[in-house]
C-alpha cells in the first residue's frame, strides 16, 4: 500500500500516549507530515528532552505504520521539543507533571531498601532525568541522613494563598521526608491515621515541579502507608529490594501478593538483591555469599518477574549512607556501576510496561 497523509494518521491514532492515556494524533503530537514515495518522515512533539519513552515510542511509530501500510516504509521521526499542546494543558492536574511514580518495597527491614531509593535515584539523575525522591518510611526516615541533609529547614512557597512545600536539591534529586519536620532522636510513634495525613501532606501540598520519575520510599512490610499511597496516587510499578536469605524472601511473596490483589494491581517492575556478596577490599575479586546465594533470582524465575540486579555487600556502601554521599555518584566503582545498571534496566521494564499495560489506576476504597 503506498502510504499517504490519511493513513499515516489513522496508524498513528492507534498508538496511545503512556501519561494521558490518549492517542498521539487526538494530543496534536504529530506535525510537518512528509511523504516522499516510500519515505515517510514527521515530527513528533515532546514536552522535555529528557523523556524515558523516547525509544519505545519511536519503536512504536515505525512498527505501527509496517502493520497499517507496509513494511517496506522508511520511517523517519524526529523528535522536537515544544510547550505543551492544548491537549495536554488540559489534562493537567496535581502530579500530572509526573510521568513515573515507582514505588520502592520491601517484605522486611533492614534490607537495605532507602539505600537502593537514594542510589537509583541519584543514577537516574546522573542519566539527565528529572528525578523525586519522597520518604515516605514515616517511623524510620533515613533519607536526609543518606544525603546529609538532616538539619535542612523546611522552605515553603505561596501558590494560591496556600502554603506549599518546596522540596530540597540536592544531587540532582528533589527531596522530601517527614525526617526535616522532626528531630533526629524523636521516635516516631503515630498511630495509623497520622502516618497516613503525613504522607498525603508530603505529596499533595509539595510543589513537585516536572519529574520523570517520583520514587517513593515506603516503610517496611505492608501497612496503611502502602494503602494511602496507592489511594493517593496511579503507581507506575514497584520495586521489592530484599536479601538472598529465605527468611527475607517468604516477606518479598507477601510484598508481592500485596501488589497484584486485584483491587490494587500495581505492576512489578522488578526485584533488586541487596548484600549478594561479600566483596573484602583487599580481596576484590572474591564472593562470600553469607546470606545464600541467588534467592532473588530463585524467586525471579518462580513469579516472572525481572531481576533488576544484585548488589555486593562492600564497606564503601555503609560509609557513603552515613556520609551523606550516595555511592551511585561515582559509576566507575563496582557498586556506582551496579546502580547505574539498575537504572538502565529500571527503564527497559517502564518502556515495556508503558506501552503494553494501560495506566494504573488509583484504588478506590468503597465502604
Amino acid at each position: 500500500m503506498q502510504p499517504t497523509t490519511e493513513t499515516i494518521l489513522h496508524a498513528l491514532s492507534h498508538i496511545i500516549y503512556p501519561e494521558l492515556n490518549k492517542d498521539l494524533v487526538t494530543l496534536n503530537l504529530i506535525e510537518d507530515l512528509a511523504i516522499s514515495e516510500n519515505k515517510v518522515s514527521f515530527n513528533f512533539i515532546l514536552t522535555s528532552p529528557n523523556n524515558p519513552f523516547k525509544k519505545s515510542l519511536e519503536k512504536a511509530c515505525i512498527d505501527t505504520i509496517h502493520n497499517f501500510i507496509d513494511k517496506s516504509v522508511e520511517v523517519k521521526v524526529n523528535f522536537v521539543i515544544h510547550a505543551k499542546p492544548a491537549e495536554i494543558k488540559k489534562a493537567t492536574k496535581k502530579l500530572a507533571n509526573i510521568k513515573n511514580i515507582i514505588a520502592i518495597s520491601s517484605g522486611k527491614g533492614g534490607v537495605g531498601k532507602s539505600t537502593v531509593a537514594s542510589n537509583l535515584a541519584v543514577a537516574l539523575a546522573q542519566m539527565n532525568y528529572k528525578v523525586g525522591l519522597l520518604d515516605a518510611d514515616i517511623y524510620g526516615p533515613s533519607l536526609p541522613k543518606m544525603f546529609h541533609a538532616e538539619n535542612h529547614p523546611v522552605q515553603f512557597e505561596k501558590i494560591d494563598d496556600k502554603d506549599i512545600l518546596v522540596p530540597i536539591e540536592k544531587y540532582g534529586v528533589k527531596l522530601l521526608s517527614i525526617g526535616f519536620f522532626i528531630k533526629a532522636v524523636d521516635a516516631m510513634v503515630w498511630r495509623g491515621p497520622m502516618a497516613s495525613s503525613a504522607l498525603k501532606q508530603l505529596i499533595n501540598d509539595a510543589n513537585w515541579g516536572d519529574l520523570d520519575f517520583m520514587l517513593i520510599d515506603l516503610p517496611p512490610g505492608t501497612s496503611d502507608i502502602h494503602l494511602t499511597m496507592v489511594q493517593e496516587v496511579a503507581v507506575t510499578g514497584a520495586i521489592i529490594v530484599s536479601t538472598p536469605q529465605e527468611v527475607a524472601l517468604a516477606d518479598v511473596v507477601k510484598g508481592i501478593s500485596m501488589f497484584r490483589v486485584k483491587n490494587v494491581n500495581v505492576p512489578i517492575l522488578g526485584l533488586v538483591e541487596n548484600m549478594s556478596w561479600f566483596t573484602p577490599a583487599e580481596l576484590p575479586d572474591n564472593k562470600y555469599y553469607i546470606f545464600g546465594k541467588d534467592g532473588c533470582k530463585r524467586l525471579s524465575d518462580e513469579y516472572k518477574i525481572p531481576l533488576l540486579g544484585q548488589i555486593p555487600l562492600v564497606q564503601s556502601i555503609c560509609e557513603s549512607g552515613d556520609n551523606g554521599d550516595p555511592v551511585a555518584l561515582d559509576k566507575t566503582t563496582i557498586v556506582g556501576a551496579a546502580f547505574h545498571d539498575i537504572a538502565k534496566k529500571l527503564i527497559e521494564q517502564l518502556e515495556s510496561r508503558n506501552t503494553t499495560l494501560p495506566p494504573t489506576q488509583k484504588v478506590q476504597i468503597k465502604s
